[in-house]
């Protein structure tokens, strides 16, 4: 019998846990640090799924989730990974990203204890600007991420302002954090099957917003939008630079509950009925029951993304590129929704809207896989993220 010991001449491994609100992913890849990734395992399984959420309850079937997987991961001979990693979608963290800026009078001179000070500075605001959000009987929060995104010296940018002299700096820096009780149940749940030294996390947001620039690099304005199952994120880019993020509590499982509360069926028959339904297989009788309830709900998404885009973007106008990560089954069903005339007319956007779902379709050619193995978008976005910037 294989184990994780007596497997040789094995490349490195890395595991990629895809932490959302609907389900959970895994991944196992080999790390090419000098080239694309290569996904030999990649799995998915369902939270589940209730009427009503429940933080408790919620993060309760999270980790059962994450169990499982990290199980059938561990016990399908690939090997031990070198390096765990979680990646964080809504509402398990929280990011901003934050202006740091100092000016005086007479040159004064950029080092790493002027940065460190000034970064840590702006971290502890952060803290306890979330601290809420994330409060436990331990009320803690840990810092997951830092990215310095630009430093401006005297107004202009620089890749090394380390040891220059400058009467005024500008730092644009991305911060994500999430509650410490949380991350600790997390890593509990994934040491019982993977011993790890350490488990590190990220935030979705960073993994999407580095691929989709690195693909797209003439397209330095755009938004990013992440439809999953409890929360939808919208985050804007301005000249390459991740500049602002929100969200708002409506995803896949807001059309699911809508329609079972409206027809008085169960959340099962509910997502029955809308896979028939937008796959034209419904019957007559139940497209008519269906269509007045799923514009409805259409509208209302629709409603709170242009609210979203107002709060998001103030005086700045939108970009105009949007992409769009959502499960492969409901890119259709989305792409209507904000496709709509009402949309494209939308008075803040810079021109009309060009659409682009970051599918296996556009992710194509930029990793590799074993096999037949499952084609995930959010795992190849992942595993290109960590493999080129982290491994």
């Amino acid at each position: 019998m294989r184990t994780f010991f007596n497997l040789k001449n094995k490349k490195e491994l890395a595991l990629v846990f895809d932490i959302g609100s609907s389900s959970i992913g895994g991944a196992l890849f080999e790390i090419q640090k000098l080239g694309i990734p290569k996904i030999v395992l990649s799995i998915r399984e369902p939270i589940i799924f209730e009427d009503r959420i429940d933080i408790n309850k919620f993060l309760s079937s999270t980790l059962k989730s994450i169990e499982i997987v990290a199980e059938r991961i561990s016990t399908m001979g690939f090997g031990k990974p070198s390096k765990i990693f979680c990646v964080l979608s809504s509402p398990w963290y929280a990011s901003q990203t934050r202006v740091i800026k100092l000016e005086k009078d007479t040159p004064f001179l950029f080092t790493s204890k002027l940065a460190d000070s000034l970064i840590q500075k702006e971290v502890s605001l952060f803290e306890e600007e979330n601290l809420v959000k994330f409060s436990s009987n331990d009320n803690k929060v840990r810092l997951i991420e830092f990215k310095n995104m630009k430093t401006m010296l005297n107004g202009y940018t620089t890749s090394d302002p380390l040891n220059k002299k400058a009467k005024k700096l500008e730092m644009t820096i991305f911060l994500s954090m999430s509650g410490d009780k949380i991350l600790k149940k997390i890593e509990e749940t994934i040491f019982k099957r993977f011993h790890a030294e350490s488990i590190k996390f990220s935030s979705f947001v960073m993994a999407s917003f580095t691929v989709a620039r690195d693909i797209f690099v003439h397209q330095s304005n755009f938004l990013l939008v992440d439809i999953a199952g409890e929360v939808t994120d919208i985050s804007m880019t301005k000249k390459d630079i991740l500049i602002n993020s929100i969200s708002y509590p409506l995803g896949r499982n807001f059309i699911i509950r809508g329609v079972a509360k409206s027809l008085n069926c169960t959340l099962g028959e509910a997502e029955s009925f809308i896979s028939l339904y937008k796959n034209g297989h419904a019957t007559e009788y139940v497209e008519k029951k269906l269509e007045p309830i799923i514009n409805k709900l259409k509208n209302e998404w629709l409603s709170k993304f242009q609210e979203s885009l107002v709060n998001l973007s103030d005086d700045i106008s939108v970009p105009a590129t949007i992409f769009i990560t959502v499960d492969q089954d409901l890119i259709d069903f989305f792409s209507e929704i904000i496709k709509t005339e009402q949309f494209n007319k939308y008075t803040l956007a810079e021109l009309e809207f060009k659409i682009i779902f970051l599918d296996v379709k556009i992710l194509n050619g930029i990793t590799t896989f074993k096999d037949n193995t499952n084609r995930d978008p959010f795992l190849i976005i992942e595993s290109i993220y960590l493999n080129r910037f982290i491994c």
